[in-house]
């Protein structure tokens, strides 16, 4: 029995060694791999890149972890990614494969790891990227890879590439960055405050969805690094179709309200929701009402918490609505923290078209309305539902 279990352990063990064999074979393949990591931002990156290469002519694979995961071929066509259960980072060993024995030139990939150990096994075992990308380092996900934010870079820097490149428009933190790159042997190629004013306005007109100017000039200089040509860059990019969480603006008339709704469900932490709610309030200021729907999520209460603690510290809204699951360590929080209670519509459970109408009775002649907190369950239920009352109208 004992020597059955034995020559089991040994041909388990060889067959692992034949698979990452043939997994090492595939990524050889692949001349040019970005594994793009960060707090925020990886999805739109990895799309950008992705859209940049293909106008160039390179044949560009690939694959984003954000709202939905998806697939993306090199003609820029899509598909959903196949889950069996719960997500798991082996699945990126499947995603090299299929773009191997499809010809790619390049593969862009979104980190999908968290935990800290997990994400320096993605580079280092799974990926092995020529060209790594760090979006930026915020406070998030402090529960795993906290409890400062400090930890949450290291844990970024898990992904730097050995004896490649790394990219990042992060401003802080250049130290370790620097300190990290030089044990990986790796060149540091830091997006500066120019380059990113360098973006103009008439380049973000091309986008049929709200972006970021230093997501803009993070995927410029990486495509650039390839000979991609500014203006072809920008082309690809504008071609490119956004990550269904994507910031969005959808207008409507509803039967004489002015409704403005903008979907900021992705940023879900407090300094990225601040600055879509700062930005949108600057871009439009006529709106009689402001309203801001934040959509909690029961898993996170550690984050309901942290965004409960800085929203009473933002420019106020009229109104906000709580939605989702598990809403109440938010409002006990935000209310702790100086919010008046009297402007909170407590909506957990409630369907969206209910919520919709909430939002209609509380908007006055016009308001400005914007989701944010987390993208899952019935954020993208909500933003949807907006959409579709906007494309109607």
């Amino acid at each position: 029995m004992i020597t059955i279990i034995l020559l089991l352990f040994i041909l388990s063990g060889f067959l692992l060694f034949i698979e990452y064999r043939i997994h090492l074979h595939n990524l050889n393949s692949i001349p040019i791999r970005i594994h793009v990591n960060g707090t925020r931002g990886k999805s739109s990156v990895t799309r950008l890149i992705a859209g940049a290469l293909r106008e160039h002519g390179i044949r560009t694979f690939a694959k984003t972890t954000g709202t939905l995961p998806r697939m993306i071929m090199h003609d820029g066509n899509e598909y959903p990614i196949y889950r069996p259960s719960r997500p798991n980072i082996i699945e990126q060993l499947r995603i090299v494969s299929m773009a191997a024995h499809n010809g790619a030139e390049a593969l862009v990939i979104e980190c999908m790891a968290v935990q800290p150990l997990l994400q320096s096994i993605s580079e280092l075992k799974m990926i092995r990227a020529t060209h790594g990308v760090i979006t930026n380092t915020r406070a998030d996900h402090l529960d795993v890879m906290g409890p400062l934010e400090r930890n949450v870079v290291e844990a970024l820097l898990g992904t730097t590439p050995q004896k490649g490149y790394l990219f990042t428009a992060e401003a802080d933190y250049v130290d370790e960055f620097r300190d990290v790159c030089k044990d990986r042997q790796s060149e540091l190629c830091l997006v500066d405050r120019n380059e990113i004013e360098k973006v103009a306005d008439q380049d973000m007109a091309g986008f049929s969805y709200v972006e970021h100017k230093e997501n803009v000039a993070l995927a410029l200089k990486v495509s650039a690094s390839f000979g991609v040509r500014r203006d072809v860059a920008l082309r690809g990019m504008w071609k490119a179709i956004p990550d269904p969480g994507a910031m969005s603006e959808h207008e409507l008339d509803f039967f004489g309200r002015k409704i403005l709704f903008i979907n900021g469900f992705a940023a879900n932490d407090p300094e990225s929701s601040e600055r879509i709610w700062q930005m949108a309030l600057e871009r439009h200021p006529q709106s009689e009402r402001k309203i801001m729907i934040i959509n909690s999520r029961p898993d996170r209460p550690d984050r309901s918490k942290q965004l409960g603690e800085a929203v009473p510290g933002w420019i106020p809204a009229d109104h906000y609505i709580l939605m989702g699951g598990g809403i109440y360590v938010f409002f006990r929080t935000i209310v702790a923290n100086g919010l008046d209670s009297s402007k909170i519509v407590y909506a957990e459970g409630m369907a969206v078209d209910r919520i919709f109408e909430e939002v209609m009775r509380l908007s006055g002649r016009s308001a400005l309305v914007m989701g944010i907190g987390n993208i899952g369950g019935q954020g993208l239920e909500l933003a949807n539902y907006f959409r579709n009352r906007t494309a109607i109208e």
